[in-house]
């Protein structure tokens, strides 16, 4: 059994979730326009990894007998000055998400809420990989120094990335 306050707070999350990914769908757009696919395939798997983790966490609050509760959201920035300014912005984001999960672990936690705990433990490890990758990103963009073949080297290594679901016991 979930708490008023935890599915309140999930909900919220899942609406962060949903903003998210139209955070990185966004930056795909940039990517696109500015003829760089494998950038721009590499915010589409964010995409999907965002709808992902708000989809989880919308069938966690369904199987807990709790109900979801869908929200309207702002539209995402669209300009951008370099890739580099979108993987910063990217990281930026991915920070906020991570102070967002650590407080819904808090509050789980204070709730002792052994369950919520358990499922948030997943969000709570994604974000380190989700920050560091995008901090790998950075590093390689500010060694290139808009030079581009390095840029284009680093688009077409993230052309490579494919959308792997979470596995169905997370």
């Amino acid at each position: 059994m979930l708490s008023d306050s935890l599915v309140n707070a999930i909900n919220d999350q899942i609406q962060f979730e949903h903003y998210s990914a139209f955070i990185y769908k966004s930056m795909q757009a940039y990517f696109e326009s500015g003829d760089l696919p494998g950038m721009a395939n590499w915010m589409n798997i964010q995409f999907q990894e965002e709808m992902t983790h708000a989809e989880k966490m919308f069938d966690f609050i369904c199987e807990t007998g709790n109900r979801v509760v869908l929200q309207g959201m702002d539209s995402p920035h669209r300009d951008y000055a370099s890739p580099l300014e979108v993987f910063e912005v990217a990281l930026e984001h991915e920070q906020i998400v991570t102070k967002r999960i650590n407080a819904l672990m808090d509050l789980a936690q204070q709730e002792k809420n052994h369950a919520a705990q358990i499922f948030l433990q997943w969000f709570v490890t994604e974000q380190i990989e989700e920050e560091a990758t995008a901090n790998h990103i950075i590093a390689k963009l500010k060694r290139v120094q808009g030079d581009g073949r390095g840029l284009m080297m680093i688009d077409q290594e993230l052309a490579q990335r494919t959308y792997v679901p979470p596995a169905a016991a997370n």
